[in-house]
């Protein structure tokens, strides 16, 4: 008799086995020859060499599924037991997902500017994407960068914000330092949570594999095998912005998201992100896209919000250029 332990502490047991143990018992059915014992994270399996060897793949072949695809479910785990199930894998994957998150959420390219977004970050090892609130910049670069972690592109994602106060100053804000930055980093841990169960994005998290931390803490490093996602760029003067730029190592991808039209930097110090816009754009492997109210994919408000305020924008800049009468004789 053999006998093999396997974990599953990187995923949700609830979600892995199913409700009620669903999904186990279907794997014990398929398996009659084996003693299979579930104990929290981890699949203790009991039988002859060969049959354990056999299991070991299939198992195998249901991490990688689940891994992938976020669920599992009675036809996915027939599927990947009859032969052939390696090949059930891919033919699953469609090339137009970028990730699929939590309960089999599906993430992808929604508009031609987010498709450009991703078509940009295959040729070019840094992207710009510039745009206003609710057009998809942060969400898509996360899946991007949670993408390349599960294709073993790179070895870790780096995400970082400037904590900058949009109206309100962090000294009044309680707790430790790491309490008063996280409501910055909200959006980050958000997209994360969608994309990946709680208890691998807690692992990774603990063990560095995804770092999260203002900007100011990247100053001095250098940022290998990483994929690194500076967000709110327009909120980095242009030393800060410089400064990450910089930070970049061999085989990492840096995306850098802003807005333009929301700078919270005081009035004398100029964004970055603008400076950087101006100067870089012609630099090969160096990409910029700009999206705009039509890829708005929150409630449809928003477009009409960002059209409105624009309208106001241009308003006062022809008030700023139009040239003073002068006064009659």
């Amino acid at each position: 008799m053999s006998e093999k332990v396997f974990s599953i502490e990187s995923l949700s047991p609830l979600e892995f086995y199913g409700v009620g143990d669903r999904n186990l018992n279907i794997i014990k059915d398929l398996h009659p020859k084996l003693k299979i014992i579930a104990r929290g994270e981890f699949l203790k399996v009991i039988g002859e060499p060969a049959e354990v060897i056999a299991f070991e793949d299939f198992f195998s072949l249901l991490i990688i599924h689940f891994d992938r695809f976020g669920t599992i479910g009675e036809h996915e785990i027939k599927q990947l037991f009859a032969p052939g199930g390696a090949e059930a894998v891919v033919k699953n994957s469609s090339p137009d997902v970028l990730v699929h998150g939590r309960n089999g959420m599906v993430i992808k390219a929604r508009t031609p500017n987010q498709i450009k977004i991703v078509e940009s970050v295959e040729k070019n090892d840094m992207v710009f994407a510039i745009g206003p609130a609710g057009t998809g910049k942060t969400y898509t670069a996360v899946a991007l960068a949670v993408r390349a972690l599960k294709n073993r592109e790179v070895k870790r994602i780096i995400l970082t914000r400037p904590a900058v106060e949009a109206g309100e100053n962090l000294g009044f804000l309680p707790g430790d330092m790491k309490e008063k930055l996280d409501p910055y980093m909200q959006p980050l841990y958000d997209a994360l949570r969608d994309m990946l169960p709680p208890q691998k994005l807690l692992t990774y998290l603990e063990d560095g594999t995804i770092e999260i931390a203002p900007l100011a803490f990247m100053r001095g490093r250098t940022l290998d095998n990483v994929f690194a996602i500076l967000d709110e760029a327009q909120n980095a003067s242009s030393s800060q912005l410089k400064m990450f730029l910089t930070r970049m190592g061999r085989s990492a991808k840096f995306f850098i998201t802003g807005d333009i039209t929301q700078i919270d930097l005081p009035r004398h110090q100029q964004s970055g992100l603008t400076q950087a816009s101006r100067i870089l754009k012609d630099i090969p492997g160096i990409d910029f896209i700009t999206l705009d109210e039509s890829d708005v994919v929150r409630h449809k408000l928003v477009t009409r919000i960002i059209k409105a305020y624009d309208g106001i924008d241009n308003q006062q800049e022809s008030k700023k250029l139009k040239p003073e009468s002068s006064p009659e004789s």
